[in-house]
């Protein structure tokens, strides 16, 4: 079959490229901008273009199906080619449902922890040599690519983004999934670019709930009163059933856990990662994995890319790195650093890099983010609020909506890597928390902080 991926140069959409091609399928693709490390996967598959940009040449009338990414626009080149020639075009979500339609669908849903969620069921059954199908927003250790498909296994686990899925498809990913076993780990307002108001953004899980097919389950997080909310409130004819924090202590800077054998320990902490390990036991349990080989397995996840990322440690300090960029993210990553190292002091850094956080009036969903942080830091760029066509912010709104007045406030890359490198970290943790870099920091040259 042969397969032309517009955009074919996202983090999500390459992955799909390299799967499609390990599976034999004869794969094409375009972008405008490729960046590492999307470009050399490709270039090892022999899949990068050789030029960048749209030429609607390459669509042509022996292409079966374009599939069509979030960063290609309804007026590019190659989609008017594909929808002159009738090409059927499907979106990363939808070609992702043809794949898996006669499968078991496990699909994880959340505004928070549903990586990590999904990271974890597939490092358990990897753990217990169960090959299943998948797609998982990060890269994991003992998984080449973030996407796996083939004809045979029985089960497809799908992370559920709510995002959208195409510039012609305004539905949120995990609409088009229909998932015979669901998860939904939380609710908490984002992406307010495409979902303007809460109840708007809630409506979105509401469906997701009543897509699941009939007959089908849905574990849900029951500490989450918006979730225990939508899913109680669901007329789906589905079976709906709870989970929550287990019983857990921290000594001497590790998190164990209570179970029927005992207290186990842990390589991830935090109370919001011992709620999401009991939503991944459920999932694995009507995956056919019981407790016991859940624990065992579980015992040695070490966490998803980019999630708590230890990059530093010396013997009195250790920082890490954290996707969290959400209010709902900072904050339950900033107390659960704390948590583990409660007699250290706490430098915790966020970066308003996104859409919604660079948003004057989302800046008050921060309220209280960083209250557990000894001493708390936002870096934001004056630049990345222009870019985005976004009204001005300024020092003193973030301040204020943050709640804390020795909230230190950072807009100069330069300035905010100088303060960095100026600290003494001893009997410090540091955290710094983004979906970006800070303007460019190299995150390799903090270690050197901490020998």
């Amino acid at each position: 079959m042969r397969i032309h991926f517009i955009a074919i140069g996202g983090s999500a959409m390459h992955n799909l490229a390299l799967a499609l091609s390990n599976k034999g399928y004869q794969v094409t693709g375009s972008d405008d901008v490729i960046f590492e490390p999307s470009k050399s996967r490709l270039e090892a598959k022999g899949l990068c273009p050789e030029s960048f940009g749209w030429f609607p040449e390459k669509i042509t009338g022996d292409i079966e199906a374009v599939i069509l990414g979030m960063h290609a626009k309804e007026d590019n080149p190659e989609l008017l080619r594909a929808q002159e020639l009738g090409i059927k075009i499907y979106s990363y979500p939808e070609f992702l449902y043809e794949q898996s339609k006669d499968k078991t669908r496990v699909v994880i849903g959340g505004s928070h922890g549903k990586t990590t969620i999904t990271s974890m069921i597939l490092h358990v059954l990897n753990y217990h040599g169960v090959e299943v199908d998948y797609m998982v927003g990060a890269q994991l250790d003992g998984f080449e690519t973030m996407v796996h498909l083939t004809d045979n296994n029985e089960f497809m686990v799908l992370e559920g983004d709510e995002y959208l899925s195409s510039a012609i498809d305004r539905r949120p990913k995990f609409h088009l999934y229909k998932p015979n076993i669901a998860l939904l780990s939380g609710i908490a307002w984002d992406h307010i670019n495409v979902f303007p108001t809460y109840e708007g953004y809630v409506e979105q899980f509401k469906v997701f709930v009543d897509s699941i097919v009939s007959g089908g389950s849905i574990n849900y997080n029951e500490e989450d009163d918006e979730v225990k909310r939508v899913v109680e409130a669901s007329e789906n004819t589905i079976r709906k059933i709870p989970y929550g924090t287990p019983e857990y202590f921290v000594e001497d800077g590790a998190t164990y856990i209570e179970t029927a054998e005992g207290p186990m320990p842990l390589e991830i902490f935090g109370k919001h990662n011992l709620n999401n390990l009991m939503g991944a036991k459920w999932i694995c349990q009507h995956m056919g994995i019981d407790e016991d080989d859940f624990y065992e397995a579980v015992a040695s996840f070490k966490g998803a890319s980019k999630r708590l990322e230890k990059i530093a440690a010396s013997d009195t300090g250790v920082a890490y790195k954290d996707f969290a960029h959400s209010p709902s993210k900072v904050a339950a990553t900033t107390k659960a650093v704390k948590e583990q190292y409660p007699d250290r002091k706490l430098v915790a850094c966020v970066e308003l890099h996104t859409y919604s956080s660079l948003n004057a009036n989302f800046l008050n969903e921060y309220k209280g983010a960083l209250d557990a942080a000894d001493e708390a830091v936002v870096f934001y760029s004056p630049d990345a609020v222009k870019i985005k066509g976004l009204k001005e912010i300024t020092k003193e709104q973030i301040a204020t909506a943050m709640q804390r007045n020795d909230l230190k406030i950072f807009t100069n890359p330069d300035e905010f890597k100088s303060y960095l490198f100026d600290k003494d970290f001893t009997d410090v943790t540091l955290l710094l928390m983004s979906s970006g870099n800070y303007g460019g920091l190299d995150f390799d040259e903090v270690t050197g902080l901490f020998e």
